[in-house]
């Protein structure tokens, strides 16, 4: 048994980032992140399949993400001198937003800028390349209870409907039963479902998903009373701002992976570990002989212990002990999965 949703969702990115695509065929490089998406929706876990090309020239404009800001700025910059008003779409906001991101751009080394007179001019250094292929969401219920089940069918209805990600998957704990009882609800028939063996971070597809209109305008619900009387309330949502939505959404899952989590926990605490389960490394705690959730990990966790200044002569580097030698560790495995990146 799973120790929680969190432990869970880091297998299901350890299956994805090592398994991906479930359906077989070809096998792009892949991204895979963690508890991204919109305002109105975040799900648990996103995979982003890429161009191969694409994401190796994405590493030109650095580890760090580029908000929607930036990308409006490096994407449309042109490749000679061009006073930035004259160059750039009228953004939709006031244009000295648009200084203040070509100047972060400028000093971030992705954009050149210079001063002639009182006006800005701007000029590409890099070609902001096309690297995303397909974004795939993914929503974990690791024990399907009466009330997840109630909750779950209208959040897959809305991303269908919303069709921001190519595809929709849920990923459930496997029971091993003649018919999974999650085939059993009343799910959209365009969600896939996985069955995932906590214990070996293994997954099986259960019903396999029907690609969305990702291109064609989308459906945004806002409410869909229970009872049939009374009507929903919708609004569209155009390509336009459903591309942005996945590129800044992809753009956050470069940045981050799905290995931040250390960055909200404590693997300075003497009891923090990284353990091996089957194919999957994943935090443990050995205080609580479990995987800690990051609520749980914290300072205020009263099992807390700082690591023995001691720890940190034995063979570990003067900038830290075993804590900072797991976030090396899992920065690098981070790095792995980003093309091009030449980091320290």
């Amino acid at each position: 048994m799973v120790d929680s949703e969190f432990a869970f969702e880091l297998r299901v990115c350890q299956w994805a980032e090592r398994e991906w695509p479930p359906t077989g065929g070809r096998d792009p490089p892949i991204i895979v992140a963690r508890q991204l998406g919109t305002k109105r929706r975040r799900w648990d876990t996103i995979v982003i399949e890429c161009d191969r090309d694409g994401l190796s020239r994405r590493a030109d404009f650095g580890r760090q993400r580029l908000d929607s800001d930036l990308l409006h700025v490096v994407r449309h910059a042109p490749d000679s001198w061009t006073y930035y008003r004259d160059a750039l779409p009228d953004p939709g906001y006031p244009w000295r937003y648009v200084r203040e991101s070509i100047h972060a751009a400028a000093d971030r080394g992705v954009l050149d800028s210079r001063k002639r007179g009182n006006r800005i001019e701007i000029r590409k250094r890099y070609e902001y390349p096309d690297w995303i292929e397909r974004v795939v969401a993914v929503e974990n219920k690791p024990d399907l209870d009466a009330s997840a089940a109630r909750d779950l069918a209208p959040q897959l209805q809305r991303d269908v409907a919303l069709g921001l990600a190519d595809e929709v998957w849920v990923a459930t704990g496997r029971t091993d039963e003649r018919v999974e009882p999650i085939l059993l609800e009343d799910l959209p028939a365009r969600a896939g479902v996985l069955t995932v063996d906590p214990a070996t971070a293994s997954a099986d597809v259960a019903w396999y998903p029907q690609s969305l209109a990702v291109d064609d305008p989308g459906t945004r619900i806002l409410e869909r009373p229970d009872d049939t009387a009374s009507g929903a309330r919708f609004e569209y949502a155009d390509p336009a701002w459903k591309a942005s939505k996945r590129r800044a959404i992809a753009e956050r899952a470069y940045e981050r992976g799905w290995r931040a989590y250390a960055d909200t926990m404590r693997p300075d605490c003497r009891h923090f570990q990284v353990r091996t389960e089957g194919k999957s490394v994943v935090p443990h705690c050995g205080a609580k002989d479990r995987t800690p959730t990051p609520g749980e990990c914290r300072q205020a966790c009263s099992s807390f212990e700082p690591e023995p200044p001691v720890w940190r002569t034995r063979g570990w580097p003067i900038e830290g002990g075993p804590g900072a030698g797991i976030k090396r560790l899992l920065a690098d495995q981070r790095r792995r999965q980003r093309p091009g990146l030449d980091e320290g």
